[in-house]
């Protein structure tokens, strides 16, 4: 007795009342809703799903405090219209360091003018490593046994006798003359200038690989000619032609800074520039912002992204810029941080949402098909009266 009180009381805790079977009324109407309601649970639910397993990704912004003493540059560019023995790319920083032609960790592929390799690519590696630069004499000073070759009216109280193709140059770099032909120099008859200088225009460049500079303001650049300094002027001698003979249109297949990681966009890469005349300097202004992103398995990795601004000129001594033909790059580094980091959402937040999806829809679709069955009822309804009338 005291067990059947207790059901019914239990009972009457019930939020869920039965009807009968038989005051049950099934319509074509309310099944359409139930089919259509129960496809919008479904698409909803995948959704959400799929929300759920992707991580929730949010973003902190503070100071930089981190201490590193490299920045990492990749790059990989493409210059169609000059030959890669044209091309030099050289480096330099706010602290006055300097590299010229950087070989190390860098490639140069041969292309022809369709842009397809002329041979397998090789490093040119010289030294292995990019030195200082410091300013080279050119040991001029003929030995004993050796005559005394000409500098071609080049000739200094410092240089006096030219005996190989550089030196002859060299001079002519100290009076900062322009050699018109290497043909007419009998020291560089046999040397392989006039072989480059044949295909200088009629083969392209693909140069790609990595740079380690320090992690401090700075700029770096491809441009055509051997770089070296004078006085401590950063120069480019693009002999025998003239600055204005060299296209420096150029297309940028990747530039990024530090580690590449999947889902962080750089924003230059497929970038094409196109030079509509002679001597053009490309230069890009960029604003590098360091950033920690945390994967949601813990692991911390540490790279840059940056924005970037174009500017394009054509130098030119009857024009009066300034400048030399090439691609330009500087940098800098702001004062903050990104902290992007990735968080697994909890399966509690999924079970809720799913829970709102099924109520919502379930107590829609009851409103709808309540509506649909006593609107059929109401015109039934009046078609039954106007009969009797």
């Amino acid at each position: 007795m005291m067990a059947t009180e207790i059901l019914d009381t239990l009972r009457n805790f019930d939020a869920y009342p039965k009807t009968l079977e038989d005051f049950r009324i099934k319509t074509f109407g309310g099944a359409a809703v139930t089919i259509i309601s129960g496809m919008i649970m479904a698409a909803l639910f995948l959704s959400e799903l799929r929300d759920y397993l992707n991580p929730s990704v949010t973003e902190e912004l503070f100071v930089d405090t981190s201490r590193g003493s490299k920045l990492k540059i990749n790059f990989d560019i493409i210059t169609p219209h000059i030959s890669c023995d044209y091309l030099a790319i050289d480096a330099m920083d706010t602290s006055g360091e300097q590299h010229l032609q950087i070989d190390h960790n860098v490639f140069k592929r041969k292309l022809d003018l369709d842009l397809k390799p002329i041979e397998v690519p090789k490093k040119e590696d010289v030294g292995g490593v990019a030195t200082t630069v410091t300013e080279q004499a050119v040991d001029t000073t003929p030995s004993t046994t050796e005559a005394c070759g000409s500098c071609y009216g080049a000739e200094t109280a410092q240089i006096k006798c030219c005996n190989t193709c550089e030196a002859v140059k060299e001079a002519y770099r100290r009076k900062k003359w322009a050699i018109s032909d290497l043909s007419n120099i009998k020291q560089c008859s046999d040397d392989s200038s006039s072989e480059k200088m044949s295909k200088a225009f009629k083969e392209a460049c693909q140069i790609y690989g990595t740079m380690e500079v320090n992690r401090v303001g700075g700029s770096f650049h491809i441009a055509p000619g051997q770089s070296f300094s004078i006085n401590h002027v950063h120069v480019h001698d693009v002999q025998p032609f003239s600055s204005s003979s060299f296209n420096t249109s150029h297309h940028i297949r990747h530039l990024s800074f530090g580690r590449n990681i999947a889902g962080v966009t750089d924003p230059m890469d497929g970038t094409e520039s196109i030079a509509s005349e002679g001597a053009t300097m490309f230069q890009y202004y960029i604003k590098i912002v360091p950033t920690t992103y945390v994967r949601r398995d813990g692991a911390i990795l540490q790279t840059n992204q940056f924005s970037v601004t174009m500017h394009q000129k054509a130098v030119s001594i009857l024009t009066g810029e300034s400048g030399m033909p090439g691609i330009f790059f500087s940098y800098e580094l702001a004062p903050v941080m990104v902290k992007i980091s990735e968080k697994e959402k909890s399966l509690g937040h999924l079970a809720t949402n799913v829970c709102a999806i099924i109520g919502g829809v379930f107590t829609v679709a009851s409103l709808i098909d309540a509506f649909i069955y006593r609107s059929v009822k109401a015109i039934q309804k009046k078609i039954e009266l106007g009969k009797v009338n």
